[in-house]
């Protein structure tokens, strides 16, 4: 596993969501607790989310792989959760900050991006990422950045604390 993203400038950070090598990406090996379940990754927890029923959530979750789970949670399916497009930053911003909780070489790799901007560099995908003329919203992005913020406020915090 890198501790860098690959892409790198003086200013930003860019990554792929889909790189099971990446550490700050979503299908990285690093099983995580939420739901009172084990999540083989993120990709597996946050496609799960997105479904109300258990059987639906259990599939999801037991998938071989981050690829398998992403293809399960993107099939549209009458069982999707009603407000999933309200809730699915918090769900991910929820299971990125819990594997920083849980892994502090993850949390180390976020910090050590420092105040550079981190893009999801993404061609198709606009919302996660920054889309192919880089004007999408790059909420992946945006939720690294949030949950870099909250991690130095928390040592922070440890710090100062007698």
């Amino acid at each position: 596993m890198s501790l860098f993203p690959p892409d790198q400038t003086e200013d930003a950070v860019f990554l792929s969501r889909a790189e099971s090598d990446n550490l700050l990406g979503t299908f990285a090996p690093y099983p995580i607790q939420l739901e009172g379940k084990e999540w083989p990754t993120v990709e597996h927890y946050f496609q799960g989310m997105k479904f109300e029923d258990d059987l639906r959530q259990e599939q999801v979750r037991t998938a071989e792989t981050p690829k398998q789970a992403r293809k399960s949670g993107r099939k549209r399916h009458k069982s999707f959760r009603k407000n999933w497009h309200q809730m699915r930053q918090v769900i991910m911003t929820r299971a990125i900050y819990t594997r920083c909780k849980m892994y502090s070489e993850i949390a180390e790799a976020l910090l050590e991006t420092g105040n550079r901007k981190i893009v999801e560099n993404s061609t198709y995908d606009y919302f996660w990422g920054c889309g192919r003329d880089r004007r999408g919203e790059n909420t992946y992005g945006v939720v690294l950045m949030n949950v870099r913020q909250k991690l130095r406020d928390e040592l922070e915090a440890e710090q100062k604390a007698p």
